[in-house]
């Protein structure tokens, strides 16, 4: 996909918005609802008032800006399959996972002991589990990628060092899914992703708007 940088930048800074908003209006308008302890996902689960708004004006946009962001980014980086292909990762494991989520929300209280859970349930824990295993690798993946082909030298630091971090906590999250901080290690990691966008998306701007061969 080919698009110009600026169009880029606004796809990845649109992209993080959106999400980013949903994510703290959602927190705002549940009611009883404790973001240290509680995951995302259950502040816009199918009971809870507007859900639906928010998932589809909210989250949904968010993926697919997300994912054209990803998609249309590899072109400004050095021409590395490496690279590349990790950027398609995270066109699927955080663009298209996100609409995947939005479409397919959680149960109430998201059943997190997974008894007997229904389709939508078990699409959107796939939708995250891949989401927590993919990025990270990915992060990393584009990281040693530009550090090896010798550019965009706080790009690959910035991509190492947060591939790395996210890693960290979402070891922790997966050790005790039920710990009375989950949501605010989720919260951690999410924001993780979120400012790699952003640090991405600036980066593309700065640069020329060519393949590094």
């Amino acid at each position: 996909m080919r698009l110009n940088q600026k169009t880029i930048f606004i796809c990845g800074i649109l992209g993080a918005a959106f999400f980013v908003i949903a994510w703290l209006l959602a927190g705002l308008i549940a009611e009883n609802y404790d973001p240290v302890v509680q995951l995302i996902s259950e502040s816009m689960s199918e009971d809870r008032p507007y859900s639906k708004e928010i998932r589809y004006f909210g989250y949904i946009p968010a993926g697919i800006l997300l994912m054209i962001f990803a998609l249309a980014a590899p072109v400004n980086m050095p021409k590395s399959k490496q690279i590349w292909l990790s950027f398609y990762g995270i066109a699927l494991f955080y663009g298209l996972a996100t609409i995947t989520v939005g479409i397919f929300p959680c149960e109430a209280g998201c059943n997190k002991e997974m008894i007997n859970p229904g389709i939508a349930q078990v699409i959107h824990n796939l939708s995250g589990l891949f989401t927590y295993i993919g990025m990270p690798i990915c992060l990393l993946l584009i990281g040693f990628g530009l550090k090896k082909a010798d550019t965009r030298g706080r790009l690959s630091q910035v991509s190492i060092l947060l591939g790395t971090g996210s890693a960290f906590f979402i070891l922790i999250l997966f050790a005790n899914p039920l710990s009375p901080y989950a949501g605010l290690f989720q919260r951690i990691i999410e924001g993780i992703f979120v400012l790699w966008i952003i640090g991405c998306s600036i980066s593309i701007k700065n640069h020329e708007n060519r393949r590094v061969d």
